[in-house]
């Protein structure tokens, strides 16, 4: 059973990114602070549920939630930045649209930069032990998956509906197929070197 949050002293809100590992579409993150007395047996790292069970999930959140918050860094800023930098940037970004503002971060992962003065603490797989964490992996994980299924309409050969821009074996034949677009990140090595040396 998860725990609702990290610490009980201050406001606190979790907060995850979602797609840093993704060769194509934005880093995106998620903050939410839940009430004391929130209580969902269903809630997990948004990893460990099915597509059904996080859309599930993010109405409840969404709902019942003080207040939550997601913010996408796009491709050319994660270029310019790199990839950590740009999901830290994401979630400093979430956290700032929270009205109230949080007293103290509950953050997902070992790396963070200090937003403000706030307190804050990482957590390692902390979407798998604090419920606030989770949430915001869900909000993450279907807010970036949503902006995946409209790009891959725009450009159907990279099944992004299905691969959400991970590097599977079918994205990658269709970069090398039909090269980049403007949604890939151009600072990620969109195709092993075997591919590349075939061309």
């Amino acid at each position: 059973m998860l725990k609702l949050q990290f610490q009980n002293q201050l406001i606190e809100c979790g907060t995850d990114e979602a797609g840093r590992g993704c060769l194509s579409g934005p880093v995106t993150a998620a903050a939410v602070i839940l009430p004391v007395n929130f209580k969902n047996d269903l809630l997990n790292d948004s990893k460990q549920l099915s597509e059904k069970k996080r859309l599930i999930l993010r109405e409840i959140i969404q709902r019942e939630a003080v207040v939550y918050a997601i913010a996408h860094v796009m491709m050319d800023e994660i270029d310019e930045i790199n990839i950590l930098n740009a999901s830290i940037l994401a979630m400093h970004k979430a956290v700032e649209k929270l009205k109230p503002q949080p007293e103290f971060i509950a953050v997902d992962g070992n790396k963070f930069k200090p937003y403000k003065d706030l307190k804050h603490q990482c957590v390692v797989k902390g979407d798998a032990k604090y419920m606030n964490i989770a949430a915001a992996s869900v909000l993450a994980k279907t807010a970036r998956d949503d902006f995946m299924q409209r790009i891959s309409e725009e450009f159907p050969v990279y099944d992004w509906h299905k691969n959400k821009g991970y590097p599977t074996q079918a994205h990658r034949k269709a970069i090398l197929e039909y090269g980049s677009t403007k949604y890939h990140r151009q600072s990620f090595k969109l195709l092993p070197e075997q591919l590349k040396m075939e061309l």
